[in-house]
């Protein structure tokens, strides 16, 4: 019975492979296409978040996934390409991608911000060949009581994610286990 367990699961994850690599290449966006989207899903995030902006002036960087898409039935995914701006001005390219298995079954998409705070958390993304979230520097992911008890003076940890603009029909939002890597574009 074990047996035939796992080579459903093998099964299932050789057919996800498959659709993922023509979901990854109908996603993809060029550079300029990235800057913008970027640069507008930060504009609004603020206009929505005070604590994001006062977090957002003090960063060292900022990371931003503008749109994720995240499905699954039984086995799920993620994926999703942003910016890294320091100073103002893009810098570099990543993607952000996650796989899971479980009870799980709809579509969604959302897009995140990741707040760097500190030289440590920078260095630790442009020096990573893939920079799983829950390894490596602490990343806060900020949720509505979080924020509250947030202020510039408290800020002590390397990292603070928001998630925001989710649609679609699929339960809670995790980013914990994404995994961001370099692109080129």
């Amino acid at each position: 019975m074990l047996k035939a367990h796992v080579l459903a699961i093998g099964l299932m994850t050789a057919a996800a492979s498959f659709i993922a690599v023509p979901a990854h290449q109908a996603l993809a966006a060029s550079a300029k296409e990235l800057n913008r989207d970027g640069d507008e899903a930060l504009q609004k995030l603020y206009k929505g978040n005070e604590v994001a902006a006062a977090i957002g002036a003090k960063a060292r960087g900022i990371l931003i996934f503008p749109s994720i898409v995240k499905g699954g039935f039984i086995i799920g995914g993620s994926y999703g390409e942003g910016v890294l701006k320091e100073g103002g001005k893009t810098v570099r390219y990543y993607n952000s991608v996650s796989a899971s298995w479980g009870l799980q079954a709809g579509a969604q998409s959302y897009g995140y911000v990741v707040f760097l705070m500190n030289d440590k958390a920078v260095e630790y993304l442009s020096k990573s060949k893939g920079w799983e979230i829950g390894t490596g520097p602490t990343v806060v992911l900020v949720n509505e009581g979080v924020a509250k008890n947030l202020s510039s003076s408290t800020l002590k940890d390397d990292a603070y994610a928001f998630v925001f603009g989710q649609q679609g029909l699929m339960a809670g939002i995790n980013i914990e286990g994404s995994k961001i890597s370099k692109i080129d574009r």
